[in-house]
């Protein structure tokens, strides 16, 4: 995200011009990259004493200027991030439609579309496949942003910083269609979340659309104004699972067709049945395996699989699931683990299952709707109600908290 836009400039006075889209990249070049610039220089032997980083408004007097346009929103989109390469499978198919809506009538389908799903899941693929569907209709000549909330956030900054937040309001205020991803790194920022919520009211009211992705609905983001919370809330929310075995292995296939490899039926369904992470770690697996038989000229076998994949499939097996938290519990409390999932509502099932579904939140890592189908077809407000009742006792009851701490250390 940082490095993608940088491009050579000029050199002038033995300096290394380099041109960046704005001040709170050059900002954020110099906190972050300036020690490793200037080491990389030296080692390269480039001829150049020194690095200077300029912003697209100062090119205009630099000489040889490579010419770039930094705010077009296409350079910022990953090419393989399409509906196209997006593989749906139950997991994903309502997220997936749902952006398809909103990407051939924004403003007009599900307004505002807030996606969310734990990492990995595939929300950015999503995000930026609505935002290349739209900028590339040539009869919709659509003014788009697409910002992580981090770069929102410096946007705030700098723009107060260096009193600039009139073309602040009048760049984001003026859109049609505005897309933030990973908006749970709103919550504690006032400052930016008051920016946020006129920039909503002021492209909700002019009939724009908005998407936001989150790794959790909006009632779960720490911190976050009850005013934003609603407006987060107005249109459609949709979610996106863990991939299902037939998903992994399609999934699977598809990457390994767009790199022109044949992986075999068993290879995909071996690795599909041991990887229980995300899509990414799956998506990582395959770059990995395919890697390494292209670079030995191996062949593509579940042997070679195993072998290659051997720490991951390790840490696999460690993983602690919902599962797995179930049946430590049910033995703790000498319960089966049937008991969790069906209707009773004794203080007797009730009290080891909300302790259960807390777990699953904290050391699982699963999502609302995720647990509440897992504990019997729960809503997930009463997931998160348990989730809350527990994490509050827990506050003041010793007893809990020695319970917790053993169910925990059992897990890991």
């Amino acid at each position: 995200m940082w490095l993608k836009p940088a491009r050579y400039s000029h050199v002038q006075d033995k300096s290394l011009y380099i041109l960046v889209p704005n001040e709170t990249y050059r900002n954020w070049y110099e906190q972050n990259f300036a020690e490793l610039l200037d080491d990389a220089m030296r080692k390269l032997s480039l001829g150049v004493e020194r690095i200077e980083l300029i912003c697209g408004e100062q090119t205009k007097t630099a000489p040889k200027q490579a010419k770039f346009d930094f705010d077009a929103p296409m350079a910022q989109f990953n090419p393989r991030y399409t509906f196209e390469t997006f593989v749906v499978g139950r997991s994903n198919q309502f997220a997936h439609a749902a952006a398809d809506a909103v990407a051939r009538n924004p403003a007009k389908a599900y307004n505002p579309l807030f996606l969310y799903g734990g990492v990995g899941m595939g929300k950015t693929h999503l995000l930026q496949a609505i935002g290349q569907a739209i900028l590339s209709n040539p009869e919709k000549k659509l003014r788009l942003a697409y910002v992580t909330t981090n770069q929102f956030l410096h946007e705030v900054i700098n723009s107060l910083r260096y009193d600039r937040m009139i073309s602040f309001h009048e760049r984001y205020r003026n859109l049609d269609v505005l897309m933030v991803d990973d908006i749970q790194f709103v919550g504690g920022k006032e400052r930016t979340q008051e920016e946020l919520f006129h920039t909503f009211n002021a492209l909700y009211e002019g009939q724009k659309q908005i998407v936001f992705t989150s790794d959790r609905p909006p009632k779960e983001i720490p911190d976050l104004e009850e005013r934003l919370r609603s407006r987060f809330e107005w249109g459609l929310m949709a979610d996106l699972q863990p991939p299902d075995l037939e998903t992994k292995v399609a999934i699977l296939m598809r990457k390994s067709e767009l790199q022109s490899v044949r992986l075999p039926d068993e290879v995909a369904l071996f690795m599909a049945s041991k990887i229980h992470g995300n899509v990414r770690e799956l998506e990582g697996s395959l770059t990995r395996l395919l890697a390494y038989c292209s670079l030995t000229a191996t062949e593509i076998t579940v042997g070679t699989a195993q072998q290659v994949l051997k720490s991951t499939l390790a840490a696999q097996e460690r993983k602690i699931t919902i599962e797995s938290i179930q049946k430590v519990v049910a033995d703790e409390f000498r319960l089966r683990v049937s008991d969790l999932m069906v209707k009773n509502n004794s203080k007797k099932i009730v009290y080891p299952r909300q302790i259960a579904m807390y777990l699953s939140r904290e050391l699982a890592g699963a999502s609302l709707p995720e647990i509440g189908r897992t504990f019997g077809g729960k809503h997930h407000t009463t997931v998160l109600h348990s989730i809350e009742k527990i994490k509050e006792g827990r506050l003041a009851d010793k007893d809990l908290n020695k319970i917790l701490h053993k169910l925990s250390g059992t897990l890991q």
